[in-house]
């Protein structure tokens, strides 16, 4: 069977740039390396195919034998006969695939890089999400948290090790954390199965934490972020404890910046004749506000300096915005009747109104 043009099986143009042909070969690798598709004879096969069209490629001065002569060219020149033993796929093995641990580690059970774990490493961040009311949130509040954190053993002071005893290297992995398999054409590293990726072996474990450095322990603070998440193993350094707030919305009130807005219903009486009225603010302080006769429905008043303190300015604080709605009622008595169609005769009413553009509308 005639052998397929190099760039024809690695799918990139004649000219393409060697990090294009990098790409294209990473990508046919990962689909079809013979430990992803075990007894899959046409994925070994496309497997080969691609990995000595990559050999060929990635070379330049094969490249450019191969460019100019074909296969014929390439004879004698330990490329194009199917061998591959310590070619650029070995040797490119770090900057074709380091970024793809993740990848790999699913297919083959460990990472790329084959880089060993550092044996102290810090702790793991925690979230804890807080629900604060409304009020709270614009006034501020100090509240204590409780959560499970992992702490250092104090038995060990976090070294997993009982007394006497200490942490050695791991003769499996040389300290290294991972071990390396031949797979088909690559050389796979893995997590070393002797010590599990940490490099060391610990020959007597702390009774207190079993070898891990690290207890369970339920953790009472005032609200402080940093400093406050899992202590690191073998005595790293604690991660940090993000929490995350949620602010339950209020009956009535709603907030922009340090301004606070609400709706305020008076009878029709009140808006024709004005008057004063009683509001409770947010920090349920009753406030007096006056209410100019002949006030329209959807007007505003702004009420200065109570609304919600201004962050970082001691002393100050936004305003407060009351919409005034005019509510008409459903239902009036006979009495109430009467002095309205009395009304109506000394005020008059438009029986033909004009119509108004809605953008002069007060909202």
């Amino acid at each position: 069977m005639a052998k397929r043009d190099y760039y024809e099986v690695l799918g990139v143009p004649k000219g393409a740039p060697k990090d294009d042909i990098k790409k294209a070969y990473r990508k046919l690798a990962i689909a079809f390396h013979p430990d992803k598709n075990p007894g899959n004879k046409e994925a070994e096969d496309k497997f080969k195919e691609a990995t000595e069209a990559y050999e060929i490629l990635s070379d330049e001065q094969k490249r450019s034998t191969y460019d100019q002569f074909g296969f014929a060219g390439l004879e004698g020149m330990g490329g194009g006969s199917g061998g591959f033993g310590g070619g650029a796929a070995f040797r490119d093995f770090e900057d074709l695939f380091g970024g793809f641990g993740d990848i790999f580690g699913s297919f083959f059970g460990g990472s790329a890089g084959g880089r060993g774990r550092e044996s102290v490493s810090r702790g793991s961040d925690l979230r804890f999400d807080l629900e604060v009311s409304f009020k709270d949130a614009a006034f501020g509040i100090k509240t204590e948290v409780s959560y499970n954190r992992n702490n250092s053993c104090e038995v060990c002071s976090g070294s997993g090790a009982s007394a006497g005893s200490k942490r050695r290297v791991c003769p499996t992995c040389q300290g290294s954390g991972q071990v390396r398999r031949s797979s088909g054409f690559f050389s796979i590293a893995q997590s070393c199965p002797t010590c599990h990726g940490d490099g060391h072996i610990i020959e007597s474990p702390c009774s207190a934490c079993r070898g891990q450095g690290v207890v369970k322990k339920n953790q009472r603070i005032k609200v402080t972020i940093e400093g406050q998440g899992d202590s690191g193993p073998n005595g790293g350094v604690a991660g940090d404890l993000y929490i995350i707030i949620h602010i339950q919305p209020h009956e009535y009130f709603e907030r922009s910046g340090a301004d606070l807005y609400c709706a305020i219903p008076i009878a029709y009486t009140q808006a024709v004749l004005g008057t004063e009225i009683q509001v409770k603010t947010l920090d349920e302080k009753a406030i007096k506000v006056k209410i100019p006769a002949g006030i329209q429905s959807g007007k505003v008043l702004r009420v200065k300096g109570e609304g919600v303190p201004v962050l970082h300015q001691p002393g100050r604080r936004g305003d407060l915005y009351l919409k005034i709605q005019v509510t008409i009622p459903e239902k009036v008595s006979a009495k109430a009747k009467d002095l309205l169609a009395q009304l109506a005769k000394v005020e008059g009413e438009d029986l033909a109104p004009k119509p108004i553009r809605l953008e002069d509308l007060q909202t």
